[in-house]
Order: C-alpha cells, then sequence, then structure tokens
C-alpha cells in the first residue's frame, strides 16, 4: 500500500476513513494548497467504500504570516475565515439540493466536520462522474462550455435568498475590500465605485453568482461539458460579474471585439435554456434586457479591485480601462 501523504496529519485520515465508510485509504494525491496557507486540497483513493475516490478541503485556520502580494491583514484573515464558512453552508445546504446536475454540475457534499480551527469538508470527486479534464488552455470550445454552466446556474438559482453565503456573492466586492479600496489611485473610479456597486446589486434579476468563476475552477468532460468547483464566495448578484471574472481568466485581450460579443451572446443564449427549464414564469429576455447593459460596469467593478490590489496586472490593459470608461459614462447619465 502506498503510505499517504505525510502532510495529512494521521487523525484527519482516520476521521476521513470512517466518514465515508471505507476500510482504509490507498494512497491520497494532493491537488494545491489553499490560498495563503489555510490547509490543502487533496484527492483520496479509497478500498472497499462507496466511492472510488473523494476530494477532500482540510482546512487549518491560524493567521498565516506571510502573503504572496502584502495583504496579510486582520481583514483579509477575517474575509478568508468567512469564504470557508460560506463555502461548507453552501455545499451542505444548497448543493446536494441541486437538482439541474445535467445542466449546471457540481460536486454534492459527502460529509463534513468543523472544529475550533479546523474543517474537514468531504465532496463528490468530479471525476468519478466524468469530469476528468481540467485546462490551462483556453479554447473557443473551453470557453463556451463554462458559460453554458454559468448561465445555467444563474438560471437554476434566480431570486434564491443567499441563506448563510455572502450576501453580495464575488471575491472583489467593495465591502469586503477596504484595503485594495484605499489604495486605489483612479481617481474618477474611486468616486464611483459606490454607484457601479449599487447598480450591480440593485438591478433586477438577483441570482446566485458563483463568485469566482475563473478558468482555473472548471473542470471538463469528454464530451465538453463542464462542471465548477471552489464555491468560497458565492452569494447574491447580477450574473455578469460571473461572466467577466471568466473572460478576465480566459481573453488575451487581442481578441476582436466581436469574438467577445459572441462569448456573451453565448452565455445568455445558456441563460435562457436555463431559465426555460427552471423557472419558465420569467421572460429571458426581460432578463437579458436588464444585465446586458451591466456587462461594462461589471468590468468596472473588478476594475476597481485589480487596480487596488495590483496596480500593474496584465488585466488591467485597453479593453478594460475601455469598458470601465463606457460604465461611468453610463452610470453618470443615469444620474
Amino acid at each position: 500500500m502506498n503510505k499517504p501523504n505525510a502532510t495529512v496529519p494521521e487523525p484527519i485520515l482516520q476521521r476521513l476513513t470512517q466518514a465515508i465508510g471505507a476500510s482504509n485509504i490507498n494512497r491520497i494525491e494532493q491537488i494545491q494548497p489553499l490560498w495563503g496557507g489555510y490547509g490543502q486540497l487533496f484527492r483520496a483513493y479509497v478500498n472497499n467504500g462507496p466511492y472510488s475516490s473523494v476530494i477532500v478541503k482540510y482546512i487549518r485556520l491560524p493567521q498565516p504570516t506571510a502573503h504572496p502580494r502584502g495583504w496579510n491583514t486582520p481583514i483579509s484573515h477575517q474575509r478568508k475565515l468567512r469564504s470557508y464558512q460560506v463555502e461548507v453552508n453552501w455545499y451542505k445546504n444548497y448543493a446536494n439540493a441541486h437538482l439541474q446536475q445535467a445542466l449546471s454540475p457540481l460536486p454534492h457534499c459527502l460529509h463534513v466536520e468543523q472544529y475550533t480551527d479546523q474543517t474537514l469538508l468531504v465532496l463528490q470527486d468530479l471525476h468519478t462522474i466524468g469530469f476528468t479534464q481540467t485546462s490551462t488552455t483556453a479554447t473557443p470550445c473551453i470557453i463556451r462550455a463554462c458559460l453554458t454552466w454559468l448561465g445555467h446556474f444563474h438560471a437554476k438559482y434566480m431570486s434564491v435568498e443567499p441563506t448563510g453565503l455572502w450576501p453580495v456573492g464575488t471575491y472583489w466586492h467593495l465591502d469586503t475590500r477596504p484595503d485594495e479600496y484605499a489604495a486605489l489611485t483612479d481617481s474618477p473610479l474611486k468616486s464611483a465605485a459606490h454607484h457601479i456597486d449599487l447598480a450591480l446589486k440593485q438591478c433586477p434579476f438577483q441570482t446566485l453568482v458563483h463568485g469566482d468563476a475563473k478558468l482555473a475552477n472548471f473542470c471538463f468532460s469528454k464530451d465538453n461539458r463542464a462542471a465548477a468547483v471552489d464555491f468560497q464566495y458565492i452569494g447574491q448578484g447580477c450574473g455578469m460579474k460571473d461572466v467577466i471574472m471568466l473572460l478576465s481568466s480566459v481573453l488575451n485581450y487581442q481578441e476582436p471585439e466581436a469574438v467577445i460579443n459572441a462569448y456573451v451572446e453565448h452565455y445568455f443564449t445558456a441563460l435562457t435554456q436555463g431559465l426555460i427549464a427552471c423557472h419558465p414564469n420569467i421572460n429571458p429576455l426581460d432578463v437579458q434586457q436588464a444585465w446586458q447593459p451591466l456587462y461594462c460596469v461589471a468590468w468596472a467593478d473588478f476594475q476597481r479591485f485589480i487596480k487596488g490590489w495590483s496596480v500593474e496586472h496584465v488585466k488591467i490593459n485597453t479593453y478594460t480601462e475601455s469598458l470601465t470608461a463606457l460604465a461611468l459614462h453610463q452610470l453618470a447619465c443615469t444620474t
């Protein structure tokens, strides 16, 4: 038998074995450490259990002493702590009741244990239901698969209250990022930040947004379907927030505008399909007319965070700056 990775404490492995009803763990494979040194994500291969493998998120909560970009503050620490509890609440109270697996697949929760400074979150391994691929290359097919998942997901959770989740979803939400807001030197954007936030929070047809819908948080099947993971920043919001986050992670910003616009249209096609399936009483055209003008506003909201967090970031470029300027003009015309 291969010895499990020694970085996972033996008591954790014992509790995991008991929790999933297996005789023993054959081996584990680390997927990645958690951001900021808060634990690790790993796959456990088990013997004589109901699952051949499971995904485990093992969270430890001492405050780290360093951060890769220097944002190690009490506010940052508390935001991370809350994000892990939000994810536990999502998996316990929402994911296992997620019946539209064919439209927007995601892992089910198999077991949760919480202690003062540790959390053990055991999830269905998407590999076991055919989502065996990840991608670092953003082909058009991959991008459309992610946008299809987002459209169906947003349709499924239209008007759902975010009980136990973030009142406003996304990891860059203004109220949770005072340090980055204070560091922002773009005066027009800084002055408009609260107006941008309100426009997104008060728009019609609020849904649940994934909150960190980057390419790295999707898995893919051989028939080019996508499934999402990592729900630490799920909460209420306008679906455009997830769309711009996905695009920010896959664009090289040299694409013709027509190509990007086609991606957005693909998203709205998927949203329409999802609404017809889940909420036939909602007119998809009404949702598109409410949300599409907020595409540039969602970019401006993200730009406010990025420019305060890392002013040299590649996501600050001609395309994102032009959309931010459009959003500021658009909002100025409505006040």
